[in-house]
């Protein structure tokens, strides 16, 4: 492993390479300045996000900085000069950059943390858990299967990490019930963050990368039609998932002892935020009928919840604004790479004119998949799905399959990287209770994440003979 104080010097050093190469040497055509000091910040945030010498989040910070303070219209002077051989190139609108911290898709974030700060409140997510969990407890493949697929179900909804903090406390006495060394201890430990990782695909708001492929789409699809086709997924890999955890660590033969209660809080405002719950799901469901799209509906329990007093100021400091900030610097190097017209010119720059479009996509769900593993999936998001749809759009084979299907393949690879503790703050969760070993994570998630992958490149094979 790279050691820390070699992280940050590497991570720069390649950038200012790049900077101060002269025109001719870069990979590009034509290069202008502009150009080529946003391949610079993308090498930079590529670096910074891999290597993590700070914080993944001050990362996207810093990359919203140096675009407004070199390739916006409000640029510092020195940066607007033009070289003798080399134009400056178009600046990007500095409110467009800016405005990455209000995008609709920060909005739906806000809106899904919203219900998952009132649910945890007024413990609407552990009594409903507690309650779909009882028909499960005859058995401890029932169990297991019942663990996963409400996880799953939560982590549509809520954070994938407050969803497995929520699960870890629920089956806390079922673990010591089985005993903390048993195999199927460590099955059905590792079932809650392997569900967790997988429910996240279901819904647009499950995990970051879903919103950021929807920037990129051309016609983004609403709330339902993602369901609809990523719900079966999901319920196919959870159940691939369930059989390899019962074959890898069987039950022992120990019964469940164990009566789960659920006491549902009973008060004007716990009533208003079942009602506002229900409500905006239903309405993210039905946009067909209404007409508001996902963001709009996601305003709603915003304004309700905060005009009510069910989130006070106190309950605002607990979203999670780093992954906001970190979804933003994505959006803002995302907006830079399409708007400069730098997306396509490095799209186009790749040896991929011989190769058929199944072979581009596979590669670029390969490309994601293993990044996923190593750094946050967000971040993956952030540096692969910019490019995949300037390749969609670039190539003639990738005609077959569309932008929109190729930003969702590739989005849903990113959650497929859950092979390492760090891969992901479930599996981090998981793995600090000191029950399991990465080993053990190591083998399960490579089989789900290669079944996963095998499911996608069936899709994509599907929608290629479709056309």
């Amino acid at each position: 492993m790279m050691p820390n104080r070699l992280k940050l010097p590497i991570a720069l050093l390649l950038p200012l390479l790049v900077l101060n190469l002269p025109a001719e040497l870069l990979p590009l055509p034509d290069p202008s300045l502009v150009e080529q000091r946003l391949l610079a910040i993308f090498l930079l945030a590529a670096l910074l996000w891999v290597l993590e010498p700070v914080p993944v989040f001050a990362t996207s910070l810093l990359i919203i900085g140096l675009l407004l303070v070199t390739v916006s219209d409000q640029a510092a002077v020195w940066f607007l000069r033009e070289d003798a051989g080399q134009p400056l190139g178009e600046l990007l609108p500095y409110q467009a950059i800016m405005g990455s911290f209000a995008s609709p898709i920060i909005i739906l974030f806000l809106g899904g943390f919203a219900l998952a700060l009132g649910a945890a409140k007024y413990r609407l997510d552990t009594n409903l858990a507690n309650y779909l969990l009882r028909p499960f407890m005859a058995s401890h493949d029932r169990l297991m299967l019942g663990v996963m697929l409400i996880t799953a179900l939560f982590s549509m909804f809520m954070s994938n990490t407050a969803t497995t903090l929520m699960m870890l406390t629920i089956m806390g006495p079922v673990f010591a019930s089985l005993g903390l060394q048993a195999p199927s201890t460590r099955g059905l430990l590792l079932a809650i963050p392997v569900a967790a990782n997988l429910g996240g695909i279901g819904t647009p708001i499950g995990t970051p990368p879903n919103a950021i492929a929807l920037q990129y789409m051309a016609d983004p699809i609403d709330f339902l039609t993602w369901m609809a086709f990523a719900v079966p997924l999901v319920l196919v890999m959870l159940v691939a998932a369930w059989r390899l955890l019962l074959r890898l660590y069987p039950a022992t033969g120990l019964g469940l002892c164990l009566t789960l209660s659920s006491q549902f809080v009973r008060s004007p405002r716990a009533y208003l935020l079942y009602a506002t719950f229900a409500l905006t799901i239903v309405l993210w469901l039905s946009s067909f009928w209404h007409g508001m799209n996902s963001y709009v509906v996601a305003m709603i329990p915003l304004v309700v919840f905060s005009l009510t007093g069910i989130i006070t100021p106190a309950d605002l400091q607990k979203i999670n604004w780093d992954v906001l900030w970190l979804v933003a610097g994505g959006i803002a190097l995302g907006l830079a790479l399409e708007q400069s017209g730098l997306a396509r010119k490095l799209a186009l720059s790749l040896p991929l004119e011989q190769l058929p479009g199944a072979a581009i996509l596979l590669s670029l769900l390969l490309v994601c998949f293993l990044l996923a593993n190593v750094m946050s999936n967000t971040a993956t998001a952030n540096l692969i799905l910019p490019i995949t749809a300037a390749v969609a759009t670039g190539y003639q084979g990738m005609a077959d399959y569309g932008l929109d299907s190729a930003l969702v393949l590739v989005a849903l690879s990113c959650s497929l990287g859950m092979i390492l503790p760090v891969s992901t703050p479930p599996n981090a969760l998981a793995y600090a209770t000191g029950l399991i070993t990465t080993r053990d994570m190591l083998r399960t998630g490579l089989a789900v994440g290669a079944f996963g992958l095998v499911l996608l490149f069936a899709i994509m094979l599907a929608l290629g003979a479709l056309g």
